[in-house]
């Protein structure tokens, strides 16, 4: 009898001693299992992002317009103004010969917060001419933004979308291409312009058209309508992109 009582109280220690030890691995895994959940969130958090275009926000739709070949005192002017009554910043890449009599225009563009890039002097093919002829027109413009603005253009749209490695070597300006083409110059019709664009725009785009243009600007205005009351964000291309 004795025997027995004391085998009953061994074996009630052995079962009590393994539900303590299940109880305290238990609780280790779920702190683990926490703890493991808060590094992989701080993991995330901290992440670096990869050099790409990237939006301000993961919830946001973002888009960038651009326009190449102005300013024109007459378009440029009338985009300006509809820009402004929209609050919205765009991207001009300007071309050196057209700036000369549209000085104040370059002002306005940099007051209003636009971005002002570089379009070369004239528009021919950057890599049908000599390499030396490129980077003089390229900085011979660069130094007529910066007399009027006081800044140094940073980013280059070659003419065409015509460019090579050597001429990136050559020249330290980021270049900036596009991924929407409005085809503007060559429909000159407002509502196939904003047809083209709405159909083909996605979140992170850029958008190319020009201001020398009546039909671009009416386009670009209502593409702005359209694509505002469809969410959509407009940044300059230097929001959109991480060099």
């Amino acid at each position: 009898m004795f025997w027995d009582r004391w085998n009953l109280g061994r074996k009630t220690t052995f079962l009590m001693t393994i539900l303590m030890v299940d109880g305290i691995l238990l609780g280790m895994g779920i702190a683990m299992f926490r703890y493991q959940g808060i590094d992989k969130h701080l993991l995330q958090k901290h992440q670096t992002v990869p050099m790409a275009v990237v939006h301000p926000g993961a919830e946001e739709k973002v888009v960038a317009l651009t326009f190449d070949d102005g300013p024109h005192e007459t378009y440029t002017l009338q985009l300006l103004d509809g820009l402004q009554k929209r609050g919205v910043k765009v991207t001009f890449f300007l071309m050196g010969q057209n700036i000369s009599g549209n000085e104040a225009l370059v002002r306005r563009m940099q007051q209003e917060g636009h971005l002002i890039g570089n379009h070369s002097y004239r528009h021919i093919p950057l890599t049908k001419a000599a390499e030396d002829m490129v980077c003089e027109a390229v900085e011979h413009t660069e130094q007529i933004i910066e007399n009027i603005t006081g800044n140094r253009p940073k980013y280059l749209r070659p003419p065409y979308g015509d460019w090579n490695e050597n001429l990136e070597c050559r020249l330290n300006l980021t270049t900036v291409f596009w991924s929407v083409d409005s085809l503007d110059w060559k429909l000159q019709n407002k509502a196939r312009i904003v047809n083209l664009v709405e159909n083909k725009v996605r979140n992170g785009d850029i958008i190319l058209m020009h201001d020398i243009f009546p039909e671009s600007v009416e386009a670009a205005l209502e593409i702005i309508d359209q694509l505002t009351a469809e969410g959509y964000q407009f940044v300059t291309v230097d929001e959109l992109l991480i060099d």
